[in-house]
């Protein structure tokens, strides 16, 4: 009898044992991008620009992947980084330029601080078009300073907000602008100056020259008058005689 329980124990314990290592673990629990900036607690319109974009839904499903392939880099704007741009700036974008904004912050890849050192540029924005020169991202790292050009604004990555195995989210002191929609265009040419004088330009020279000969001109023509009028009171006085 006692071998048939210590048996039974023997058996009970084991089964529960085996049960417990192939019970399938607990799922992830991964923080979404709203999250993660709200517990920064200074992101507050770049929240807003995530959600009216609905790129915040796109960025929490990529992490809600058990395994993502590349991960994601997110620059961060803080609000006093939004505080600095002109009056009326968002407000003057288009819903599809608000878009690339948010997309232009970022990197469909998860970098380090340290992989910043060794960055090939420009990096590959959500935004797309780099080979084009329409969204080019540079950074570069001296020490521990991480800088970030557009070809608009020069931004400095201030800190680490968060970093795991699937995101990193820096904080910058500008929002990122990209030379595609705030880059100044070219000044055009200005237009050629049409003379009314049936579209011949007269350079200085030739004007000082056609005056000249004008004035020659009517030099020769004030002598003969004079000579003729000479003449006339010469034979008015002398001719009767």
């Amino acid at each position: 009898m006692r071998k048939l329980l210590a048996f039974a124990f023997l058996f009970f314990f084991f089964w529960d044992k085996t049960l417990a290592q192939i019970a399938p673990a607990p799922p992830l629990k991964v923080d979404n991008i709203t999250s993660i900036l709200e517990k920064g607690g200074q992101f507050t319109t770049f929240i807003k620009l995530l959600k009216a974009t609905q790129v915040a839904d796109q960025l929490n499903n990529q992490l809600s992947t058990p395994d993502p392939n590349d991960g994601l880099t997110v620059f961060a704007p803080s609000d006093n980084a939004f505080s600095g741009l002109k009056s009326g700036t968002l407000n003057s974008l288009s819903d599809q330029e608000k878009l690339q904004l948010v997309q232009f912050h970022i990197l469909p890849t998860l970098m380090s601080t340290s992989q910043f050192q060794t960055a090939s540029n420009p990096l590959r924005t959500q935004a797309g078009d780099v080979k084009g020169g329409k969204f080019p991202l540079n950074v570069t790292a001296d020490g521990n300073q991480v800088n970030v050009t557009t070809g608009v604004v020069n931004a400095t990555v201030e800190n680490s907000v968060f970093s795991d195995r699937r995101i990193a989210v820096y904080q910058v002191d500008k929002v990122l602008l990209p030379l595609d929609i705030f880059g100044t265009a070219p000044e055009p040419a200005p237009a050629p100056v049409v003379p009314e004088n049936g579209g011949l330009v007269s350079s200085p020279k030739a004007a000082v020259k056609g005056a000249d000969v004008a004035g020659a001109v009517s030099l020769k023509f004030h002598a003969l008058a004079m000579g003729f009028s000479s003449f006339a009171v010469f034979w008015a006085i002398f001719g009767g005689f």
